[in-house]
């Protein structure tokens, strides 16, 4: 054999029981805060030799944390990996009907081969790569669901070639098979396959439509035989389980630089303590020799050598083990609350909101710049045939008796069908002249439905005696076909050669020569069939623009109308397709034929050849019409997208429709308003033309602006970065611009103009976009922008740009669940997106800021007070608190309440959080933690370091008890300074939450319970008695903590070291309060009001209705023309944080939060 075949066992977990623990923990130990635990371990008392020359702690204060850190990480990993050894199992040991020595026999899939014969049955999932053999159904047709491929739950035909087909289940003839197969090797391309099967003497082309792919159901077929191509590792499921892109926060990055400085400065003091031993080494050391004998060799450089590793050991708790376990714990919380999360729950489908990660719930308090899809995503791609163009008449408006254009309503009045028994019962449609026209047999216009019947990919299934039901791959094509179905060109049946089409009761039996199917550079379909007459005909549907080019010059006349249409129907937000037909010479067909197989069967750049042949006879095409589909907004768009604005998130809508029609979304979902002093379009034709459009909107926006793009500067050395400053611009602007214009300004020498031009509009609309260019647009933002993205889109050809993105949401909708599987997060509708980042998204970056300000305040003033220290016991390395404290203080004292803290701490409700959308300000500028963040909380524990050391070594210097006798020893000053820090450190969390629950209230004081429970048990006599060398604080807490004098030293210390806080904020309150000092005191000031008017609030009524007319959704202009201040047009602006009611002395109006009318679940519009 040439090539090594894989066996059909997958294996998709990371560990077995010899390898789990080497390679987790070689993993954990990447890490680098576990790296320099480790070599703490390496430092300690590996040896009596090294105890009493290098540590004064006891061991377990250093492995204690450390095994528990890696015992929690490895247990997480373990239970991950044994699940996926489960799933392993599961499918490796599900059985299948393999053909062997002439006979079916059931084997596990692990055992089948490469070469193996299978046969299939309904609901069986297809356990390999399969070329397709037979089947039980006519033509050899099979229906595939393919689910877990791309999350498609539409049915997917495939069929096999009729060589093969002709064995049926014959096992003889199936076990003689002798045929080969030549193809490609493994990929991950699951929309392609090329290969060539030879049999009996002849080659025979194969393509996707012959292969049934890993992971696939069979449905509604009996059974089905299939020749293994390829199996295990080398399917294409397995192919695209590769590794996903690790996405990290920029919280994530921080901490990994502050980690380093952390370590530097550790080195730094320790450096400090080391000197200051030698120096005292050389004056003073000799006096305590007599007592403290000094070993042979040793001197002051020696002891300086040693008590720098000493302190590294002593000062360990600067570098927080444990930071990186609470923050998961963190993360996984806060993902079950958006898990959780009844108000994104979705009714009708049945769907929540579900995070699929847990590492970047806070950057979704971050993000800056949106990129979202249109259909499907801020449209419910549900599709309906609104209106057609057919040889320059347009159908679909219903006009008054003056001739105008009536609004459309549920009480219009809609064609009858009921002549057509094979009728939808659920289509609507309104315009009588269009089916007056099919009845009196007008060519054109039953030309038109017959290209619709005839021209497309649909599956029809026939239930019941007349009960159609179409499984089609798109709903604009499930639309068209149930149009011409109406209509009187019923789409009734097909097989691979032919079309039965019912034209207004004759049944009509069209042979099928040909598909050319549709692909996103080609944007256009085409079929070549032959009329029961003998007459061929090409039609062909696609894009306007790819249609014109190909249109014969006799069309022109015929094409200028049709693009008014075209532009009418975009203005309405209707999506669009041109219709043509060419009616080609028999002998020129079969030369043309030829031609085509010969490039269907070519083993190398097999696409492109069929490109080049498709493009031959797609010439010189007539036109018929034009088709517009409706796809309305989704419920709660506009008022979504308004919110998101005042948050100053800037969007950007990416979407493959043309240019008129995401122009009109993009007013009525309030991307583009009115009031914004203009939106700029780019629609040039070659590379300078975009420039120099690019150039004129950036220069009108900000005048002042330099030709050289203004690049930020970082390091020490202010080195230029790949990152583009903000540019300000007075007021707000728009931008559209079209996928030609894209291409061009996506080059490399544009790229940077689109970037600057772009980010100082407020939206951004690029049309006609591939998916590639949607990659291409949103890495460009991200390599250049010091920004955060987020990607949302809810179909395949999203999933690129939500990858690419730091943040990836998909919207479960009609194109499948691809863009949900590839994504970080996920909910049912666009609406839910603003409350994923104005309120978990804010909370959660505001939880994280948070907990780590207080978890590195907490860790360097508990490590601040061993470095005063030093100076006071002769740079010794002596610990200033009791081992078991230190070993304690991390894991039990203070670990639940910062983490109750972290969970369950908001500044303000949901409610205010949508009332004041400007509160998601502060995250987008990461104000809450930050290099100069860290700086203060440094500064800010080295403050209370010296309150909590100098004032309790004051107050017990030279003490004496209540019956005289003396206090001042150093397990009773260990014993207040621990105190006074784990008081010191609770308060200062006290001060920190803004939001007091239970749960923070029982961690709060059930911990303080804690630790003097743990304080007394451990100094009594009978843990010493028991093992004294552990435990030598005898009595220490029964002896100090009954003293008055120890109590109010507790309560000094404390309130000092919360004093500068409060005197802090009380003065920026006063001065410079930021946007959550304003809403919280506004919120605050006004909730006894809101208590005591709630009741005269009045429920709003919830009915609306909606317009007929596709997006037709904001306020008439009855008002405005009524009043006579049509004539001059307002610039309208934003309102204030705060505003004040017109409606005076009305307290409801002034302190309840105004937000958009909440949609019922259960009430359709």
């Amino acid at each position: 054999m040439s090539y090594k075949y894989a066996n059909n066992a997958i294996k998709t977990s990371k560990y077995n029981l010899l390898t789990f623990l080497p390679l987790n923990l070689f993993e954990q130990f990447q890490r680098l805060a576990n790296a320099y635990f480790l070599c703490l371990l390496i430092l300690q008392p590996l040896s009596s030799f090294l105890l009493k020359k290098i540590s004064s702690l006891a061991w377990f204060t250093t492995v204690v944390p450390l095994l528990l850190v890696l015992s929690m990480t490895a247990a997480k990993d373990a239970s991950d990996d044994i699940n996926r050894h489960r799933s392993d199992r599961q499918v490796n040991n599900r059985k299948v009907e393999v053909l062997l020595n002439g006979e079916l026999k059931s084997e596990k899939w692990m055992n089948v081969q490469v070469g193996d014969i299978i046969k299939l049955e309904s609901n069986q999932f297809v356990t390999a790569d399969l070329l397709l053999l037979s089947s039980s159904e006519p033509l050899n047709l099979v229906y595939i669901e393919t689910a877990e491929l791309d999350g498609e739950t539409n049915l997917k035909v495939k069929q096999a070639l009729t060589v093969t087909g002709d064995m049926g289940d014959s096992i003889e003839q199936l076990s003689a098979f002798d045929g080969e197969v030549r193809c490609e090797p493994p990929n991950n391309r699951l929309d392609k396959f090329t290969g060539n099967l030879t049999f009996q003497s002849h080659t025979y082309a194969l393509d996707n439509e012959k292969i049934l792919l890993r992971g696939c159901t069979l449905r509604n077929t009996e059974w089905c035989f299939g020749l293994v191509i390829f199996g295990g590792q080398d399917t294409k499921l397995m192919q695209n389980c590769g590794k996903t892109m690790f996405k990290r926060t920029s919280i994530d990055h921080l901490m990994n630089v502050l980690v380093l400085c952390i370590f530097g400065f550790l080195v730094f003091m320790c450096t400090v303590l080391a000197i200051g031993k030698g120096i005292w080494e050389y004056q003073d050391g000799s006096v305590f020799t007599v007592f403290l004998p000094r070993q042979n060799g040793a001197n002051a450089a020696f002891s300086a050598f040693l008590t720098f590793w000493s302190y590294v050991i002593i000062l360990n708790t600067v570098v927080p083990i444990s930071l990186y376990v609470s923050v998961e714990i963190i993360r996984l919380g806060n993902s079950y609350y958006i898990d959780w999360d009844r108000k994104m729950y979705h009714t009708n489908s049945d769907t929540p909101a579900q995070a699929r990660t847990t590492t970047l719930n806070e950057e979704l308090g971050q993000i800056k710049y949106i990129f979202s899809d249109k259909t499907g995503t801020l449209t419910q791609n549900i599709m309906t045939f609104n209106k057609c163009s057919i040889n320059g008449r347009s159908y679909g408006d219903v006009l008054d008796f003056t001739g105008q254009r009536m609004e459309i309503t549920e009480k219009t009045e809609h064609v009858d069908f009921s002549w057509n028994r094979l009728a939808d019962p659920k289509f609507r449609f309104h315009d009588l002249s269009l089916l007056e026209a099919v009845k009196q047999g007008s060519a054109e216009v039953q030309a038109f439905f017959r290209l619709l019947a005839l021209c497309h990919t649909v599956m029809p299934e026939e239930k019941k005696e007349g009960e159609l039901v179409y499984q089609a791959q798109s709903p604009d094509e499930g639309a068209l076909v149930t149009a011409a179905r109406n209509f009187g060109f019923v789409f009734k049946a097909r097989t691979p050669e032919s079309i039965e089409v019912i034209e207004m009761g004759t049944s009509i039996t069209y042979e099928l020569l040909a598909v050319l199917d549709f692909n996103n550079v080609r944007k256009r379909m085409s079929v070549i069939v032959r009329s029961p007459e003998g007459k061929l005909t090409l039609y062909c549907k696609g894009a306007d623009t790819i249609i014109y080019e190909r249109l014969h010059p006799s069309c022109s006349k015929l094409m200028e109308v049709t693009t008014e249409h075209l532009n009418e129907y975009a203005g309405d937000g209707l999506r669009t397709l041109v219709l043509a037909y060419k009616d080609l010479d028999e002998e020129y067909f079969e030369e043309w034929r030829l031609r085509h197989h010969a490039a269907s069967t070519s083993l190398e750049d097999r696409e492109e050849k069929l490109d080049a042949i498709y493009e031959e006879i797609e010439k010189e095409l007539q036109l018929l019409g034009a088709s517009a589909v409706e796809d309305k907004l989704q419920d709660g768009v506009p008022q979504t997208i308004e919110q998101l604005a005042k948050a100053d998130i800037k969007i950007w809508v990416l979407t493959g429709d043309k240019q008129e029609t995401a122009e009109n979304i993009g007013y009525s979902c309030n991307m583009l308003r009115e009031e914004m002093k203009e939106v700029f379009t780019v629609a040039a034709n070659t590379a300078e033309e975009v420039k120099e459009e690019l150039l004129n909107a950036r220069r009108k926006m900000c005048p002042g602006s330099s030709d050289d793009p203004p690049f930020l500067k970082s390091g020490i050395l202010a080195k230029k970065s790949l990152v583009v400053e903000d540019e300000k611009v007075d007021g707000e602007y728009g931008l559209v611009i079209n996928g030609h214009s894209l291409a061009f300004a996506l080059q490399e020498d544009l790229r940077l103009e689109l970037l600057r031009t772009a980010c100082m509009c407020q939206a951004v609309i690029c049309c006609r976009v591939t998916p590639l260019q949607k990659a291409q647009v949103v890495e460009l933002v991200k390599q250049h922008k010091k920004a955060v993205t987020l990607a949302i889109g809810d179909g395949a050809n999203d999933v690129s740009m939500i990858k690419v993105a730091h943040i990836g949401v998909g919207i479960s909708g009609q194109e499948g669940m691809q863009a949900v599987l590839s994504s970080d997060y996920s909910f049912a509708q666009f609406r839910y997106l603003q409350r994923l980042l104005l309120v978990h998204g804010r909370w959660s970056y505001l939880r994280m800021c948070k907990f780590l300000c207080y978890f590195f305040y907490k860790n360097f003033t508990f490590t601040f007070v061993h470095f005063w220290y030093g100076f006071f016991c002769g740079f010794s390395a002596q610990t200033v608190y009791d081992e078991w404290f230190i070993t304690l203080y991390n894991l039990v004292y203070t670990a639940l309440p910062v983490l109750g803290l972290s969970l369950f701490d908001q500044d303000v409700n949901d409610r205010w959080s949508f009332q004041y959308p400007q509160l998601y300000g502060p995250g987008q500028l990461n104000m809450y933690f930050s290099a100069r963040a860290f700086v203060g909380c440094l500064m800010h524990s080295c403050y209370s370091s010296l309150v909590l050391f100098f004032i309790p070594y004051a107050a017990i210097h030279d003490t004496v008890r209540d019956d005289g006798k003396d206090i001042a020893d150093y397990q009773s000053f260990a014993l207040l300074a621990q105190t006074c820090l784990l008081v010191a450190v609770n308060m200062q969390l006290g001060l920190d939450t803004f939001y007091w629950t239970a749960v923070n209230q029982f961690f709060l004081w059930g911990s303080m319970s804690v630790y003097f429970a743990v304080s007394f048990t451990m100094y009594s006599n009978g843990m010493y008695l028991i093992f004294p060398s552990s435990f030598p604080f005898i009595g220490v807490a029964r002896n100090s903590l009954n003293q008055p004098n120890v109590w109010l030293t507790v309560f000094l210390t404390s309130i000092l070291c919360v004093l500068p806080v409060l005197a802090y904020r009380f003065l920026r309150l006063q001065l410079k309060p930021n946007i959550n000092d304003k809403v919280q005191t506004h919120t605050h000031t006004h909730t006894h009001c809101n208590k005591n008017c709630s009741r005269f609030i009045t429920k709003q009524e919830t009915g609306t209705r909606r317009s007929g007319y596709a997006f037709s959704h904001a306020r008439g202009y009855g008002d405005l023309v009524t009043s006579g201040g049509f004539l001059r047009r307002p610039i309208k602006t934003r309102p204030a944080l705060f505003m004040r009611s017109s409606a005076a002395g009305s307290p409801v109006a002034e302190s309840s939060p105004q937000m958009y009318r909440t949609i019922p679940e259960n009430q359709q519009l």
